[in-house]
């Protein structure tokens, strides 16, 4: 009987940083909004720093939120092609979305309604690859990226008049895009690493966590603020 691939653990190397050591708090001393819009909020902490200095760091509050590598039985993931106006071009991704439903919100019920809305696909089975926490320095926003397996299409709602009515939907060979991150055409950060981290779990190197791994930098204080 073949053995299952290993769920993957922290590795010895990176365990015990501090060598046993209590690590310094960093403690917020006091903070204050300095922006706060449809999707992020912008804020000013006050943070005790090791020498005791009280340093201002400023820190972009965000929904956090999640991307599916929907995999189907030929390998392939299913991929969109879309303009993102923050760079002014199309790329390519997966699909994904904002957990704006509160903080409360269940990750995975996101993934697969985003699933849907952007694809017009479900899946059977539905785990975790990985989290990506894409600009630690000043902004708490973090992606979980769900393996998503067992796919079935279904209708797809009719977009708004937004950027998603433009997008291109296309299923695109696991490999082509392991190259296509190493050549420079991949350049979304979360849909890199899924990439990557669908490519070992193909290869049989390693078992996906479970769905509901713990995800430690989930990000929740903006969805707090926007319930009031």
């Amino acid at each position: 009987m073949r053995t299952a691939p290993p769920v993957p653990e922290t590795p010895p190397s990176l365990a015990d940083p501090h060598d046993g050591h209590p690590p310094h708090s960093f403690d917020v001393v006091s903070a204050e909004t300095l922006y706060e819009g449809a999707i992020f909020a912008l804020r000013g902490d006050h943070v005790r720093m090791p020498g005791g200095r009280v340093a201002t760091r400023e820190k972009v509050e965000h929904f956090g939120a999640v991307a599916i590598a929907a995999l189907d039985d030929e390998d392939r993931l299913v991929m969109i092609y879309q303009y993102r106006p923050a760079i002014g071009r199309r790329i390519w991704e997966m699909p994904a979305g904002l957990l704006d439903g509160g903080p409360d919100e269940e990750p995975v019920e996101a993934a697969r309604r985003e699933l849907v809305e952007e694809v017009g696909v479900t899946a059977d089975d539905w785990s975790t690859l990985v989290d990506v926490v894409g600009c630690p320095g000043f902004a708490d926003e973090s992606v979980r990226v769900y393996l998503a397996r067992g796919l079935h299409d279904v209708d797809r709602p009719a977009a708004a008049d937004d950027e998603e009515a433009d997008l291109v939907i296309r299923r695109v060979p696991l490999a082509d895009l392991v190259t296509a991150a190493m050549s420079g055409d991949l350049v979304n950060g979360p849909c890199i690493a899924g990439v990557f981290a669908a490519a070992e779990v193909v290869a049989g190197r390693f078992s996906p966590r479970p769905v509901d791994a713990p995800w430690i930098d989930r990000p929740t204080d903006y969805a707090r603020r926007r319930r009031g």
